[in-house]
């Protein structure tokens, strides 16, 4: 599947994906502050959503990935992950960094499948960064696994 990424400047069409990966609206608001979102269509539709950071030079983080749900296990994905790993590229990104909660076992492993290495933990950061906690696959989120990768 050949995505097409274009860099959007209006959120507000993609709420619905965007919302899949954050708890909240203030969470992704505070990532397009100083990210850049990108759109990923195929045949004009609209299949997935990522943000890039740029964290220092040649660092470069992946946050808010995400695919329309009724394009979810169909490949997307992986599509997505790889033309984000060749935007930032194309960026100057020589190390680009995404994170996981604790309990999010389908992400870590679809990042890692992905070329991903776990590159540390930030121990309490859902418990020190939310006011509710959230649960996934019946574990409470509390730390964050960030998984790097050099490009």
């Amino acid at each position: 599947m050949d995505l097409i990424i274009t860099p959007e400047t209006d959120p507000d069409p993609f709420w619905d994906m965007l919302l899949l990966t954050a708890p909240d609206k203030r969470t992704v608001e505070q990532s397009l502050e100083t990210g850049k979102l990108y759109v990923a269509e195929w045949d004009d539709v609209v299949l997935g959503t990522f943000i890039l950071i740029e964290l220092d030079a040649g660092l470069w983080e992946l946050k808010h990935s995400a695919v329309a749900q009724e394009w979810q296990r169909k490949g997307v994905g992986k599509a997505l992950i790889v033309k984000a790993i060749e935007t930032a590229r194309d960026l100057g990104a020589k190390r680009l960094e995404t994170g996981a909660s604790n309990s999010s076992f389908a992400a870590l492993a679809f990042f890692q499948k992905a070329g991903f290495r776990i590159a540390r933990i930030a121990k309490n950061y859902f418990t020190l960064n939310y006011d509710e906690p959230m649960f996934e696959n019946g574990i409470e989120c509390r730390d964050l696994v960030i998984l790097a990768m050099e490009l």
